[in-house]
């Protein structure tokens, strides 16, 4: 059993950053690509992005390509999602959550189904 714990989530004022944290226990995710995912109030849970096993290949929506950045520490089995030029509506709970294959090097995966485990969330709050 994998569990997903994230965190950095805070009040920020647009134009600010964040950098999100997702640590996993009970298994090591070097060989398993990651994504994270958003939820804002009344709203479907929408894909952020992808990063690859490797940590070789990323892949984001189109509503926060160039501002956000997804890497990967393999020593510290963490994975981090920076979150730069921050709009109000980046405002959600965000969501890491492991892939059901290992050693995928397939990117354009936007679809929930697709993930295993799921962390609780960190909220992701922007004022304007």
């Amino acid at each position: 059993q994998v569990q997903l714990v994230e965190s950095g989530g805070g009040l920020v004022q647009a134009g600010g950053s964040l950098r999100l944290s997702c640590a996993a226990s009970g298994r090591t995710l070097s060989t398993y690509a990651m994504g994270w995912f958003r939820q804002a109030p009344g709203k479907e849970r929408e894909f952020v992005g992808r990063i690859s096993w490797n940590g070789e290949s990323t892949y984001y929506a189109e509503s926060v390509k160039g501002r956000f950045t997804i890497s990967r520490d393999v020593a510290k089995n963490t994975v981090y999602l920076q979150l730069n030029n921050l709009k109000p509506e980046d405002t959600a709970v965000y969501y890491c959550a492991v892939d059901r294959a290992q050693f995928s090097s397939i990117m354009v995966i936007t679809t929930t189904q697709r993930y295993a485990y799921w962390g609780q969330g960190t909220q992701v709050t922007v004022s304007s």
